[in-house]
């Protein structure tokens, strides 16, 4: 098991039986998240932006319109965070005090480099759509050279990361457990519901396996490039 060593910046100070800093976990997160929130500052205003992204061995990679505020800021080298959570059920206690949710977060801390060379950005732009949709790209037809040239592509390393996991039942006061009220665990999915076709679709596509098969099913930790 490949450990991150944790800095004073990624160490979980707060419950520190839930940080975890192995690799595989960390990247077992950010590859089933849909969405990460983006911090950073410009001029002492702290913004947090959320967005897709994607992973590829080490790096984590953000894009968008060359004219978007966030990456032409990040280009400048400032530091940023990244932050993914995944909800895994909402624990409810004997006390409104001890609610608590089942989660799985994590947190890169880094500074981002934009992507020039056209085959890292089109690999890049590739795990983007497949992130979102595994084997989406197999499916659709591959970007025009203006559509690349209009986007930004950044790349940060996952070196500077940690992740935080809360699971199992309610933790209550011991006196408390005599009560009699429900407590306990209640799981919470994402799950996809019937698609839709475009109005404007031709008759007779199928939907493809990609989306007939959708899941966002946690990788094996043999399936995560490390």
């Amino acid at each position: 098991m490949e450990i991150i060593d944790p800095t004073d910046r990624t160490k979980v100070m707060r419950y520190r039986e839930r940080g975890r800093y192995d690799r595989a976990t960390v990247n077992a997160i950010i590859d089933e998240a849909l969405i990460c929130h983006v911090g950073f500052d410009v001029s002492g205003q702290p913004y947090v932006i959320p967005t897709t992204h994607a992973r590829i061995d080490r790096h984590l990679y953000l894009h968008g319109s060359v004219g978007n505020r966030m990456l032409r800021n990040m280009k400048a080298a400032i530091p940023v965070c990244v932050t993914m959570t995944l909800l895994d059920g909402l624990v409810l206690a004997r006390s409104g005090m001890h609610h608590s949710m089942n989660y799985r977060s994590a947190v890169i801390l880094g500074v981002a480099r934009e992507v020039t060379e056209a085959a890292e950005k089109s690999a890049a732009l590739d795990a983007l759509v497949n992130h979102v949709v595994r084997g989406r790209t197999a499916d659709i037809r591959p970007p025009h050279a203006l559509e690349i040239k209009s986007t930004t592509v950044l790349r940060l390393p996952i070196e500077e990361a940690s992740a935080k996991v809360r699971e199992g039942p309610p933790i209550d006061d011991e006196e408390d457990y005599a009560l009699r009220c429900w407590a306990g665990v209640l799981p919470l999915t994402l799950r996809p519901g019937h698609p839709i076709d475009d109005p404007r679709l031709p008759p007779g596509v199928l939907v493809p396996r990609s989306v007939t098969g959708y899941t966002r099913v946690v990788q094996s930790e043999s399936d995560i490039t490390t």
